[in-house]
């Protein structure tokens, strides 16, 4: 079925054509780079997997509660709309929150290829390139999961929210050749390992929990590469120009704060967009889930060495400024040790299973 015939609301155009500003770059030192880069570059060639294998399709997902969600965490709850609502309608809202979210996933990892393809063009170093060209075939996979997974299990699909669009916008239109690496990796990968994290540790299905598990595993390592690429860059800087980057990262972090609203849902269910945004401010599980979205950009961002006072002014009035100080190294290295816990746990099972099948065979004979 055509992915058209799935859309909620028809997008704005069947393509999206972004201009290119900058230059395509040629590095002819084939011998040295920086042990780090390569170093990831290698991990990245060592962890490459296949979805359509690795992930359990076989899976049963329940459309009308694909996530597990509770109760607490739909915006209308607690609402007069939600009282009035049947059991059969309050799991078409679930279907349609999921469907959302995961449709904003689907278009940013489209997005994530598509500016990993970019820094492959644009970056003038040659292990830079390398390691983007592992990045931009993650960035694939996790495009063809997040659709594989809304077309076969959900059957519904959301056109890309205006706010997550006008930052990609912004990111692939500047001409600078860091901007992808500031713009994708650290704002727009930031966010959504957040996103995923909170669902991965919260739900119970089983399939929703392996894709986000596994797309992290890989994006644990997008966000290492774009700290280590623009840290070295960024300390080459003069003061001007480390604003303008920092006014860019302001504009981008309240874009980010206003995308994961999820208003177009309330709309599809007859609310009118400007009470639809008041439920959203209102609602205390979204308050709480917009400001641990920043829990992977705000130390990113600091680590980076964009720390001057207008921005960090802007993180206390979003109310994410003590998250400077959070661990990313941890965060990281805990995204990476779920997947291969989950791996393992997958495996044992099933040897457990096979093991069973086998007795059960010989027992069978013996009878």
């Amino acid at each position: 079925m055509s992915t058209h015939e799935l859309y909620t609301r028809a997008p704005s155009a069947t393509n999206w054509q972004v201009p290119s500003a900058g230059s395509a770059r040629f590095s002819w030192e084939y011998d040295d780079g920086r042990d780090r880069l390569l170093a990831l570059y290698q991990k990245g060639k060592d962890k490459q997997w296949d979805g359509a294998k690795r992930i359990d399709w076989d899976l049963e997902v329940d459309p009308l509660d694909p996530l597990g969600t509770p109760d607490e965490a739909m915006s209308l709850y607690g609402t007069p709309h939600w009282a009035k609502m049947t059991e059969r309608d309050r799991g078409e809202l679930r279907k349609h929150y999921a469907s959302w979210q995961f449709s904003q996933f689907l278009h940013g990892e489209q997005g994530a290829m598509v500016c990993a393809a970019r820094i492959v063009e644009s970056a003038p170093d040659l292990d830079a390139k390398f390691y983007s060209a592992t990045q931009t075939m993650d960035e694939a996979r996790h495009a063809e999961i997040y659709g594989r997974f809304l077309h076969e299990k959900i059957g519904l699909l959301y056109p890309i929210n205006d706010n997550l669009q006008a930052l990609l916008g912004d990111t692939l239109r500047d001409s600078r050749w860091d901007m992808p690496y500031l713009g994708m990796q650290v704002l727009i990968e930031g966010l959504a390992l957040a996103a995923f994290g909170m669902i991965r540790d919260t739900t119970d299905k089983p399939l929703p929990q392996q894709i986000l598990a596994y797309v992290m595993q890989d994006e644990a390592r997008h966000v290492a590469f774009g700290r280590m690429a623009l840290r070295d860059y960024y300390r080459q800087l003069s003061d001007a120009e480390l604003r303008e980057r920092e006014e860019f990262v302001i504009e981008g972090c309240y874009l980010m704060r206003d995308r994961l609203r999820g208003v177009e849902v309330l709309e599809d269910f007859g609310i009118p967009k400007k009470q639809a945004e008041e439920y959203t401010e209102q609602s205390e599980f979204l308050a709480l889930f917009r400001q641990l979205l920043f829990s992977r950009i705000v130390p990113c961002v600091k680590d980076i060495g964009l720390w001057g006072k207008r921005l960090q002014q802007a993180y206390v009035d979003l109310g994410v400024f003590e998250l400077g100080d959070s661990n990313l190294d941890l965060l990281m290295a805990q995204d990476e040790e779920i997947a291969e816990k989950l791996d393992a746990e997958r495996f044992a099972a099933e040897e457990r299973d096979r093991v069973a099948e086998v007795d059960a065979a010989i027992r069978s004979g013996e009878a």
